[in-house]
């Protein structure tokens, strides 16, 4: 847990480092900022900001195009300033065209984000393992791609190409997208949406030496590969993007049926984390120590404001 009132910097430089390492980045999913402290807290090496998890917490409505990029970024900016470990965030499809992805790049580097990650669907877009998504032309995103790796201003900020012409176009004409879009400047792809553990291995076969990310969606249209596979595969970022949200989500059903049977919350106190453990977790002592710190030695009132005739009181 970080025991700071100010963010770190220098995430896009450790993200990269990690990404150089060779080692699996295993990132699980956060939608607000105490989740992401959560993810810390457990000793990952870096968190995902998820663009499923931010809508559903945000304005309680699915994934499918509704957040502006200014409320995706704040959102980022929060969870990056809370944390210690790198932010990669999902930057939906840059939120327009290559002059849009440029501010895009700039409003998420600014935000403290380590890495974002752009798609090739058509806005609005929808969460990748929904039916009905459409891409636009490989060009076109191609262009995007170009665009945001020339707009960043730290070298080091990673820029993720994610590709969802599986579901439109089938396997073989998304990893040919994946090869256009690491021409035109990605660090990293994105596969998204594949069917089976066949076609995470053809993807990685594909790329050999690239970095490629896989989502594993909870639930969603890929299903489970042990990450040792994935290791063994290749893949060098494997995020977890809703198994917080969904815990969460199970979490306080539990607790609001709870009450809604009992009257109180009394029966399942044992089960929560104390009042005092919780105020430790999110930073009081870092706090109380801010206050003895910075305390003003000189313990004369100064001048009060707001009489009713608006004089000094």
């Amino acid at each position: 847990m970080t025991a700071r009132l100010t963010r770190r910097p220098g995430g896009a430089a450790r993200l990269r480092a990690l990404l150089d390492s060779g080692q699996t980045i295993v990132a699980p999913g956060a939608f607000d900022p105490l989740a992401a402290r959560l993810v810390e807290e457990a000793g990952f090496p870096a968190v995902y900001m998820t663009g499923f998890g931010t809508s559903a917490a945000l304005i309680g409505r699915p994934d499918v195009g509704l957040l502006t990029m200014t409320e995706m970024v704040d959102n980022a900016g929060r969870i990056a300033a809370c944390v210690d470990i790198p932010v990669i965030a999902d930057a939906d499809t840059g939120y327009g065209n290559p002059l849009n992805v440029i501010r895009t790049v700039g409003a998420y580097e600014a935000a403290g984000v380590a890495g974002i990650h752009i798609e090739d669907q058509v806005a609005p877009k929808k969460c990748g393992h929904m039916e009905g998504k459409q891409v636009i032309a490989a060009e076109e995103m191609a262009a995007k791609v170009r665009a945001a790796a020339e707009a960043r201003t730290q070298p080091e900020f990673v820029i993720i190409a994610r590709t969802d012409a599986r579901a439109a176009e089938g396997l073989d004409r998304a990893l040919e997208r994946g090869r256009m879009y690491r021409d035109a400047g990605a660090d990293a792809l994105f596969i998204e949406a594949v069917v089976s553990e066949q076609e995470a291995e053809e993807a990685a076969r594909a790329f050999p030496g690239v970095p490629l990310l896989f989502n594993w969606a909870e639930g969603g249209k890929t299903p489970p590969v042990s990450l040792s596979r994935l290791t063994e595969l290749g893949y060098r970022i494997v995020i977890f993007p809703l198994s917080t949200l969904l815990a969460a989500t199970a979490a306080m059903r539990r607790i609001l049926a709870e009450i809604a049977a009992a009257g109180t919350p009394a029966a399942a106190l044992q089960d929560l984390p104390a009042f005092g453990e919780f105020t430790d977790f999110i930073g009081l002592p870092q706090v109380r120590e801010a206050e003895r710190r910075y305390a003003a030695t000189d313990s004369a009132p100064g001048p009060q404001w707001g009489g009713k005739d608006g004089s000094d009181v």
